[in-house]
């Protein structure tokens, strides 16, 4: 009831128990005064909008990949310069803790491209037979394309990686690949075969090269081209934790200035017509506080929902299939729309493979759903022609609690079809997973373990189509003898 009302109520209950109290008809009382004048009461504003809440959270997953990218190409560049290839020459073992998941299969080299200007020449040796990958990536972290021995083949080439506004004659050596985006990352992979490879992988990883078109090719090395840098740079800090930590203002003004050189695809107009709504313009600053109140904080709340749920996101499968304990994702680097999966992948590893390129699956469970566990032994056992079905060599690679290589007396991290493993008498093929050597004749199968839990990833490149479309799965991890 409204306190206008309560007021009139009241006086009239007072009068109505004034007339009651009385014994006779008294002399008429002087006429009481008139109520005071009450304003009924305006309707309180919202505290939040929840259209605009909703927006900034839908905004703030969609942006993120193109966010984080930039945060980690400004990271990466501040040691390489851009157009310009970084070799790690060497392969991660028991020693390193500065990587997750590690991959031992392959020397790695990367490069963060700036093709505002002009196309940039990628330049590859004839690899000899040796499987390499080149994942170019556009700024939103989609598989723009593949370059290596699966799509382009091992011979000696020059390709053009050239940017969605650029308008020229190209060399005519040299084959065009675009990116979408100006900001592009080429991720190469050169398949190493153990220690005693080393050496000759990385001579022929050495001789990958990056220029831009200027330079008439790369294999002058490679000028960066300058790219004007936003802020100062925290090279030391992870790129994930540095886009968490942004108010919205600053989240939006980044995403808003990568926009022009990055722009949506065409299936992404609905989102377009929400990034106005939200009033983001394209290179334009994004200020929440020349909102009003309620809309700023409409919008800090819905970027604080929308990083929490990507945060819980990141913890679970991201969207994956499990298989016989085996979890695995075979849309990496093929979102399409799917913005809430393209940003938790994103916030787990940037540098994805496209699934014809290769599949991973992962298990932290053995067959009947217990906990994979050092105390035990276990088999992965595939039947004779069920291995997994690949075009270049699949790996089997364990990793303890913190998702590090484990030490052991073979020095043996990983174990695959590259390796020399021994068929059963029948054709068919078991790998030994367990602390304990399964005895000499079977140490050329035996992938250690620790004496604790621990997580296993397969790995297969250049899959088969079975694996790709998922017709074919990985058999679960058995205990020995039960």
């Amino acid at each position: 009831m409204k306190p206008g009302r309560l007021l009139a109520y009241g006086l009239l209950s007072s009068l109505i128990g004034l007339a009651a109290c009385s014994k006779s008809t008294p002399p008429p009382p002087p006429a009481p005064p008139p109520p005071p004048k009450v304003e009924a009461p305006k309707a309180e504003a919202p505290d939040v909008n929840a259209e605009t809440k909703r927006l900034a959270s839908e905004m703030y997953v969609y942006a993120y990949p193109l966010v984080l990218m930039d945060v980690t190409r400004q990271v990466n560049t501040a040691g390489t310069p851009l157009n310009t290839f970084a070799h790690k020459r060497t392969v991660p073992d028991a020693t390193s803790v500065d990587a997750i998941n590690p991959n031992a299969d392959f020397l790695y080299s990367q490069a963060w491209l700036d093709l505002s200007k002009e196309p940039v020449i990628l330049s590859v040796p004839d690899t000899k037979g040796r499987y390499y990958l080149i994942a170019l990536l556009d700024a939103w972290t989609n598989v723009a394309t593949s370059i290596g021995t699966r799509t382009t083949g091992s011979e000696k080439r020059a390709f053009a990686i050239v940017g969605p506004r650029w308008k020229g004659t190209l060399p005519p050596e040299v084959t065009e690949v675009k990116s979408p985006t100006d900001l592009a990352w080429l991720f190469a992979r050169t398949q190493i075969n153990g220690k005693a490879d080393r050496a000759a992988a990385s001579k022929m990883q050495e001789q990958l090269k990056v220029a831009p078109l200027a330079t008439k090719g790369a294999a002058k090395g490679g000028a960066a081209t300058a790219a004007p840098t936003r802020a100062a740079v925290d090279a030391k800090t992870d790129p994930r934790e540095q886009v968490a930590r942004m108010d919205a203002s600053t989240f939006f003004t980044r995403f808003a200035a990568l926009l022009p050189g990055n722009p949506p695809t065409r299936d992404d107009q609905p989102m377009v017509a929400k990034i106005q709504k939200l009033g983001i313009v394209a290179g334009q600053p994004f200020d929440v506080a020349k909102l009003d109140p309620v809309a700023a904080k409409s919008v800090e709340q819905g970027v604080q929902v929308a990083r929490d749920a990507l945060a819980t996101g990141a913890k679970g499968t991201g969207g994956a299939d499990i298989r016989n304990g085996w979890v695995v994702d075979r849309a990496l680097g093929r979102w399409g729309n799917d913005y809430g999966r393209r940003a938790v992948a994103a916030m787990n590893a940037l540098g994805v493979n496209a699934p014809e390129d290769a599949i991973f699956m992962a298990a932290r469970f053995d067959a009947g759903g217990r906990r994979l566990d050092g105390a035990n032994a276990y088999v992965l056992h595939f039947d004779k022609g069920a291995a997994p079905p690949t075009d270049a060599f699949w790996s089997l690679s364990l990793y303890d609690d913190n998702r590090h290589f484990v030490a052991n007396p073979l020095n043996r991290t990983n174990i695959g079809s590259t390796d020399g493993l021994q068929s059963n008498p029948d054709g068919s093929l078991d790998i030994y997973i367990q602390n304990a050597s399964p005895g000499k004749d079977k140490e050329a199968n035996w992938l250690p373990a620790p004496k604790a839990p621990f997580n296993l990833t397969l790995r297969i490149y250049w899959p088969k189509q079975d694996v790709v479309d998922g017709r074919w799965n990985a058999p679960g991890v058995r205990r020995a003898g039960g």
